[in-house]
């Protein structure tokens, strides 16, 4: 194939030439600049709406939720979900009675009598979004069969979806609002501008308190009237003084049992039995900690604030989306739990308690502060995001860019922090609103590829959580993934819609750069060994030796190898297996057949390289288009394998990897830093066909970015090494 991604004018080449250092930073800073550190989002939700199941599908069962529904009747279901991009998005659905989904007014889907008489039936929808706010309602009818059904993602794996409450009443708040049962269909559906006051319609759940309610204090509605004895209780809000210089002002109120009060960590009022209070404070401009601790009583407790002092306001603590005061409330705890002097780091976290953890709440019925993913990729945990900060990070130290080390470190320990929420979260609601992969840990996807870069990271300097998680992953890489008799992973049938059990050449990625950090930290040469059985296993069932490379997938159900060579799945196998030799002892047993098998495969590849310097997305059809990503990798072991020794015969791969790393520059990579051809994340086939036609390339996706960044760097080293010789 000969056509270009790019005109070589808008190349990086043409603005950096032979310059690697200029042309990594331009890749890292398009990239680190396209998906600032933002924060990860807090939203309302209110625990007795629709909740989701462990496949991140919502779970609508009104015949649960309304016992009285009479067949015939109706409910409606009304949510708002935002695209960026004007695009169809898929999702599953299952049946419990007849329904019918629409899309910004338009009918998408209606059950047939195959879905109304099998709960179990799974069907696929894919939804066309326009940009921006999309209004989704389902009518659900009541039959002696059921009523209602799920809704989920057609992947939550890769994109966990969460819907937003669409009325102006409960803007910012996560999650399905539904009607109370309707005699007769409605003639005109909820969309953009319909407020639940002029529907005519009550909605769920419920969003006000009670008259009853509102007359209690705020701590007695949200936790109850009878708090627990030798409890604690938190209430967290912020003053904010628009005084140019610091002024005296004075905080009363009222406490109906035991308190202390807080300002900025130091506490300023300790009350024993319910009375008045007046506490002087000298405030400087801007925002100050308040913080009200009460015990629980038996006949009364709470607290109660006048009005404050003028130039001063209440201020939220933290934004969260949905809240209608400048108020989070948390408890019970215990005293060996928590304390306020450290409210403002909770938000971030799960607060530990001895009953195994809580979070904040918003002073609204059941409603609850919860956390969610929703930047495109800050924050998240996948296995492409793994291999992209490890470019990233590999770059930050070569370019001494502390700039970039700081934002990959940040998206790790937002990450990591966050790891004990997101299975509360998950336990709680059932299915936690960030974390999704590693929460619902099954596969090797969900955890080697970024738990080896956050290893790499911790070499640097601490991580808050990444310890525990490095110890759940090599439990789960030992002693929970599925293996062979022999030891190899694999992948058993599981929740994908190919779900034969295979054995995949990603999978070396996915689980030894992990094994041999691991070893590196922890000394324990059994992950070591595992690593290097693996390219033992996957050889005897993986290599093609007439063209020393590897077939994708070995796929049990037909007891054979797919035979087709796609170039990112070799890529993992040699990029591995420069992992493993860095780190295998020179003495190691394996050592002399690892390197006989590396000179093997690069052989292999090196024949393979197209015209332009770039292999192709199937590496034995020069039609297919070139590839970046397994370019990327080819470049890097090579480069490594000349730089250590591993490679005798030189030349031809020095050449290689500049005609390689040129080719990239001109081809793949413009002069913003954009990367193009990086094939999207695969299924597999035994098809040449499905690799060539139907798995196309994607710009700037994240299983490329981060490997063109490494592959730069080793080109760069290469270079300085050869340059002392």
């Amino acid at each position: 194939m000969t056509e270009r991604y790019i005109d070589e004018n808008e190349s990086i080449f043409k603005k950096c030439g032979g310059e690697v250092g200029e042309i990594l930073a331009t890749i890292a800073g398009r990239y680190v600049g396209n998906h600032p550190p933002h924060p990860i989002a807090y939203r309302a939700f209110c625990a007795d709406g629709i909740t989701k199941k462990h496949d991140y599908s919502y779970h609508f069962n009104f015949a649960e939720r309304f016992p009285a529904i009479r067949g015939g009747q109706l409910v409606y279901a009304w949510s708002k979900y935002w695209s960026d991009l004007a695009a169809p998005l898929s999702f599953i659905l299952y049946c419990y009675g007849p329904f019918r989904l629409y899309a910004n007014g338009e009918l998408i889907y209606k059950t047939n009598i195959a879905d109304e008489l099998n709960d179990r039936r799974r069907t696929v929808v894919a939804i066309p979004m326009n940009k921006g706010w999309n209004h989704l309602v389902f009518e659900f009818m009541k039959t002696e069969g059921g009523c209602g059904g799920s809704f989920g993602p057609g992947s939550y794996k890769s994109n966990p979806i969460h819907v937003l409450a669409p009325s102006p009443e409960r803007e910012g708040h996560e999650g399905w609002i539904y009607s109370e049962p309707q005699n007769e269909p409605w003639p005109e559906l909820p969309g953009a501008g319909t407020t639940e006051a002029g529907s005519g319609a009550v909605w769920y759940p419920k969003l006000e308190w009670s008259a009853e309610e509102q007359a209690a204090g705020a701590l007695a509605r949200i936790f109850g009237d009878q708090p627990e004895p030798g409890r604690f209780y938190l209430a967290w809000t912020k003053l904010r003084s628009f005084a140019q210089e610091a002024r005296e002002v004075e905080l009363t109120g009222s406490a109906m049992g035991r308190t202390e009060i807080y300002v900025d960590g130091e506490k300023r009022l300790a009350l024993e039995s319910p009375g008045e209070f007046r506490i002087p404070l000298r405030l400087s401009c801007g925002l100050h900690d308040l913080v009200i601790r009460c015990e629980g009583a038996q006949d009364s407790w709470g607290f109660r604030l006048d009005e404050l002092p003028a130039g001063v306001r209440f201020a939220a603590p933290y934004p969260v989306e949905g809240s209608k005061d400048a108020w989070l409330y948390l408890g019970p705890l215990a005293e060996e739990d928590a304390g306020p002097d450290v409210a403002s780091g909770f938000i971030r976290s799960l607060i530990q308690t001895g009953s195994g953890g809580t979070f904040w709440r918003l002073d609204q019925p059941n409603t609850w502060v919860r956390a969610f993913a929703e930047n495109a990729l800050f924050g998240k945990w996948n296995y492409p995001l793994g291999v992209t900060l490890y470019g990233l990070l590999q770059t930050g130290k070569l370019l001494e860019r502390k700039d970039l080390l700081d934002y990959v470190y940040s998206h790790i320990e937002t990450c990591t922090t966050l790891y004990p929420y997101a299975l509360w979260d998950r336990d709680k609601f059932g299915a936690s609103g960030v974390l999704n992969t590693l929460a619902t840990l099954d596969s090797l996807d969900d955890c080697g590829s970024f738990g080896a870069t956050m290893l790499l990271a911790l070499q640097d300097r601490p991580i808050q959580g990444a310890e525990p998680i490095a110890e759940v992953i090599a439990d789960y890489i030992s002693n929970k993934q599925d293996r062979l008799p022999e030891g190899a992973l694999y992948r058993k049938p599981k929740h994908v819609d190919f779900p034969n059990a295979t054995l995949w050449c990603d999978d070396l990625y996915m689980s030894v750069p992990f094994l041999c950090r691991y070893y590196r930290r922890t000394g324990d040469i059994r992950y070591l060994e595992d690593a290097a059985n693996q390219f033992a296993q996957f050889k005897k069932l993986l290599y093609i030796p007439e063209l020393q490379i590897m077939s994708h997938v070995y796929d049990f159900t037909f007891d054979k190898p797919t035979k087709v060579a796609w170039g990112r799945g070799n890529g993992w196998v040699l990029f591995s297996l420069s992992e493993l030799l860095r780190e295998l002892p020179e003495t190691h047993a394996a050592r002399e057949e690892l390197l006989a098998f590396f000179g093997q495969l690069c052989e292999g590849y090196l024949r393979l390289q197209g015209v332009n310097g770039l292999w192709h997305q199937v590496l034995t059809d020069p039609e297919s288009y070139e590839e970046t990503s397994c370019t990327s990798m080819f470049l890097y072991a090579f480069a490594r394998g000349v730089r250590f020794g591993w490679i005798k015969n030189t030349e031809p791969y020095i050449e290689a990897i500049d005609k390689g790393w040129t080719g990239m520059s001109k081809v793949s990579i413009d002069k913003f830093g954009n990367v193009y051809g990086v094939c999207r994340g695969s299924g597999y086939s035994f098809s040449t066909g499905y690799y060539k036609d139907d798995l196309s390339w994607l710009l700037n996706d994240t299983h490329g970015i981060g490997i063109v960044l490494l592959a730069g760097i080793e080109v760069l080293q290469l270079e300085q090494w050869l340059a002392k010789l």
